[in-house]
């Protein structure tokens, strides 16, 4: 069988209810043309529940024996619109329990996924770190490491989160470590900040950049 639920109305102008003459309302049921309260109309037990999260509201609609929609007209739109519903408090309640209950699983599962790809990203930026001592073993080691971190860095787009960078690709190591080299080691951001065009800069700075990877190779 197919239910109907009531619609509530939530008034423009506040309206007195047409049969206790209580009044001004902030929410009406308009039978036959008058309005009327929801005590009235065997609504007034139960409580408002603001749209928004459709979880909750899907749960305490199904868990509610008596419900109805409450609307709103907007004149902007010229049409009603959906505020909500009125469901029974022990229905809302439940809910409420079983979403938080949801909410506290996801939690958990995100903290689990988060280790795990903690975990992952630890890997791969001590493979990479594991690969710039190898090729460059008069590398420093704090030097190494920071080289590997940065360029590992979650979500940053550098050489060590694309595919050459994780297959420890030897190009894409040694990209890694000439940017930390230009950087660190030379005067490029200052030619930068100058005004020099990035690529005027590249070119002073190159002779620098070769002579440490050289001394660093050699060890």
């Amino acid at each position: 069988m197919d239910l109907v639920a009531p619609v509530v109305v939530e008034p423009l102008k506040r309206r007195r209810c047409s049969e206790c003459r209580q009044g001004p309302l902030d929410r009406v049921i308009v039978e036959y043309g008058s309005f009327v309260c929801l005590d009235c109309a065997d609504l007034g037990h139960l409580v408002f529940l603001r749209r928004g999260d459709t979880a909750l509201t899907r749960r305490a609609r199904e868990g509610s024996a008596l419900w109805a929609v409450v609307i709103r007209h907007n004149r902007r739109r010229t049409r009603y619109e959906r505020q909500g519903l009125l469901v029974e408090e022990a229905a809302l309640r439940r809910a409420e329990t079983a979403c938080l209950a949801d909410a506290e699983a996801r939690a958990r599962r995100r903290a689990r996924d988060a280790e795990r790809r903690a975990g992952r990203d630890a890997l791969i930026t001590a493979a990479l770190e594991e690969e710039i001592r190898r090729l460059f073993p008069g590398c420093p080691a704090d030097r190494a490491a920071e080289i590997a971190g940065h360029a590992s860095a979650k979500g940053s787009g550098r050489v060590g989160r694309t595919a050459a960078g994780r297959s420890l690709d030897r190009g894409a190591v040694t990209a890694a470590v000439r940017a930390a080299v230009r950087h660190v080691d030379t005067d490029y951001d200052t030619l930068l900040m100058t005004g020099i065009p990035r690529h005027q800069a590249r070119t002073r700075v190159a002779p620098a950049i070769e002579a440490v990877l050289r001394a660093w190779r050699t060890g």
